[in-house]
């Protein structure tokens, strides 16, 4: 099977330089870019307003194609792992959690639009070829989405037309049988250069250094855009992405003996068996038309949609070990889960004149949607809570159930509508005021998507308006102060006790700070100071008799600073070192969540040596201090570093060598809910073929 994948994106790989020749002598004519449209495009960030990361008050992180293309990051867990104050909490083989200021990250957007999970977890990776960059909007960001928490943002950019024609092709082998080619293509589709259109794909296939673990991933976007009369653009893509994983673990390692003490296990150790699999796999289409009334005002509206399938046999091994690593009992599960997301969103945007000052006004409405049904496969109970032998066990000691029909079990919908509006003021050369409100209307009903309330319950609507704040200071052309305030307010997904679901959690969050440009604004560097104060967080309270997680609602308070500076220190070196050190207290006064580090230290540097600047050299690391989950584990501080080495043989063909855990560290990824190994010392290479 890899060999047909691979013969096939090879297949091609082949056939787009012979397009892009036809596509270059078709284009010899003057190509016409009415208002540069295409040449403009910037993500928003955290108000929707076209500012500068430096002008926006709150922290704001790039993670860039370049990079994600240097360290071979082609999943979105490692590409995200790379950015300054962002944890990733990567509990199981196929699941993963964010944490940003001492909170899960609840709202994940693609091209600054996207709805919350209430439960912060998500099933499988992105691939990040399909990204032009990845923002990460620390802090509140209510204005821009109508809910949210104090942790922050991630918004994935995605790749649009260009206006030449080209495009790259890539293929890596490395450790644990891994193979990958991507290819990405962009062709003007018109004489006029009113149309464009751009094709990525790419495929993956890799065991690991798990026991019997094997991940294939395939993924394909088409987009489009152009022209319509003088004053329009019209936008449309697609994609399509599925993810297989074989032998995944649902939960991961029972670290913990019945005396407290914790074992250490080959970092090869997986509770899995061979008869599991998690398969998911998702389709997005959007379309999105802006239209500009004047010189300084724009219209849009756009459409997103999602249907996303997960597939899931798999295994739970949980209970305390014993002293000869025996203790571990089995709990299997058959389900099947579909989720449509539907997006609509309609804005207009501009400058205005105002006391012989410019300003800027984003105004607009949206309406999203988002539902799920569950089915199950049930299973005699006679498999239930089967006996592990001593582990590390084999992959085959564990018998699969004979499972039944498949049966609906659960199924959900959430609505959410709101009206937002911000305008940034200049009250003066230096002073500006950016000021902000959303006002959102949810409704809910059905269970959740991992809740355990059993009853089908019609929740009543919830209103809410949520003012933002932000006021900037030049104090200098090249240093800029800072300050924002804003509400939060997330609806939560989890139960407690009594199986009722908790209320919203609310609160505020305010954050203050310095930006300054350095060698003639190459390079930025921020300093923050923040705090959120979060009431009736869903925090974990225990197991219920019948095998459900229960929660209770904390009062949690985050604060800490941040320090980040990025950009190039010279012509040819680039650099970003982050620090995050914060506090999280809980409602006695004590430290709570204590399986999220307190301190976080990342460092980027790449170069191209003066000597020999067809060599590119970089180095990437992250330092974590000390977590702890009692009854989970304890995962002391650990630093980790990946490095890479590439050539430019010419204009054409560049030659990579990845190396990723260069010091062979043996850390746990995670403590937050479960925990296995990371991966030992691999090695990849990459040969690229630009057209």
């Amino acid at each position: 099977m890899r060999s047909k994948i691979l013969i096939s994106v090879c297949a091609l790989a082949l056939a787009i330089p012979f397009a892009s020749a036809y596509a270059q002598d078709a284009n010899t004519k003057e190509v016409i870019i009415v208002k540069g449209k295409r040449l403009n495009r910037i993500s928003n960030g955290a108000t929707g307003l076209p500012m500068a990361i430096k002008d926006t008050p709150q922290t704001i992180s790039v993670i860039s194609k370049e990079q994600i293309s240097d360290y071979a990051t082609s999943g979105s867990n490692e590409a995200l792992a790379m950015g300054t104050g962002l944890n990733v909490a990567q509990y199981e083989t196929n699941r993963a959690a964010y944490n940003a200021r001492g909170f899960d990250v609840q709202l994940t957007q693609i091209d600054g639009i996207g709805m919350t999970n209430d439960w912060g977890s998500v099933t499988g990776q992105q691939d990040t070829f399909l990204f032009e960059k990845i923002e990460l909007i620390r802090g509140a960001n209510g204005l821009l989405t109508g809910v949210g928490n104090a942790s922050g943002t991630i918004n994935y950019v995605r790749k649009r037309p260009k206006n030449i024609a080209g495009g790259e092709f890539n293929i890596t082998a490395g450790d644990n049988s891994l193979i990958r080619a991507n290819v990405d293509y962009n062709k003007v589709l018109t004489a006029d250069g009113r149309w464009s259109g751009r094709i990525v794909a790419a495929i993956e296939d890799k065991d690991s250094y798990l026991r019997a673990l094997h991940d294939k991933r395939q993924v394909v976007y088409g987009v489009i855009d152009g022209q319509i009369g003088d004053s329009g653009v019209l936008t449309i893509g697609t994609t399509y992405q599925k993810n297989n994983q074989d032998s995944p673990m649902w939960g991961a390692l029972g670290l913990i003996r019945t005396d407290g003490t914790q074992a250490d296990f080959d970092v090869s150790s997986s509770t899995s068996q061979d008869w599991t699999f998690w398969n998911t796999d998702s389709i997005t289409a959007f379309a999105e038309y802006a239209y500009r009334l004047s010189d300084n005002w724009e219209a849009k509206v756009s459409y997103n949609y999602r249907k996303g399938n997960e597939d899931a046999k798999i295994l739970y091994a949980f209970g305390a070990l014993n002293a000869d690593n025996t203790g571990l009992l089995g709990w299997p599960y058959y389900g099947i889960t579909e989720t449509k997301n539907h997006l609509f969103d309609a804005s207009v945007n501009g400058k205005f004149s105002l006391f012989n000052r410019e300003h800027s006004l984003i105004a607009g409405i949206s309406h999203s949607s988002q539902e799920f049904e569950t089915d199950l496969l049930p299973f005699d109970s006679s498999y239930l809570y089967l006996p592990f032998p001593a582990f590390p066990y084999a992959g085959n000691v564990y018998p699969e159930p004979v499972w039944g029909a498949r049966t609906p079990s659960s199924g959900g919908e959430q609505k959410l509508t709101r009206a937002y509006f911000a305008t940034r003021l200049e009250l003066s050369d230096k002073v500006k005021v950016i000021i902000g409100a959303n006002a959102v209307n949810l409704e809910r009903e059905g269970s959740s998507r991992y809740g355990s309330a059993v009853d089908v319950i019609k929740y009543p609507a919830t209103k809410k308006f949520s003012p933002y704040f932000g006021l900037t200071y030049d104090i200098t052309n090249n240093v800029l102060a800072y300050i924002s305030y804003s509400d939060i307010f997330q609806n939560q997904d989890q139960s407690d006790q009594n199986k009722h679901y908790l209320d919203p959690t609310k609160g505020v969050n305010y954050e203050a700070g310095l930006k300054a440009e350095w060698l003639d604004k190459k390079l930025l560097t921020t300093l923050a100071i923040f705090e959120a104060e979060q009431e009736g967080l869903a925090t974990y309270g225990g197991i219920s008799g019948d095998g459900t997680y229960w929660y209770y609602g904390a009062d949690v308070t985050s604060k800490g600073f941040e320090l980040e500076a990025t950009g190039r220190v010279t012509d040819n070196t680039s650099i970003t070192v982050g620090y995050t050190n914060l506090d999280l207290i809980g409602p006695d006064g004590g430290n709570i969540y204590t399986w999220i580090p307190r301190q976080t230290f990342n460092l980027m540097v790449n170069t191209r040596p003066t000597f020999n600047p067809k060599l590119k050299l970089g180095l990437n690391g992250k330092w974590s201090s000390k977590a702890t989950n009692p009854g989970v584990a304890s995962q002391d501080s650990y630093f980790v570093l990946n490095g890479f080495a590439s050539y430019d043989v010419n204009e054409h063909v560049v030659l990579k060598l990845n190396v990723n855990n260069m010091f062979d560290e043996k850390y746990l990824k995670t403590v937050q809910y479960s925990a296995y190994y990371a991966a030992p010392r691999n090695v990849s290479v990459t040969f690229g073929y630009k057209f």
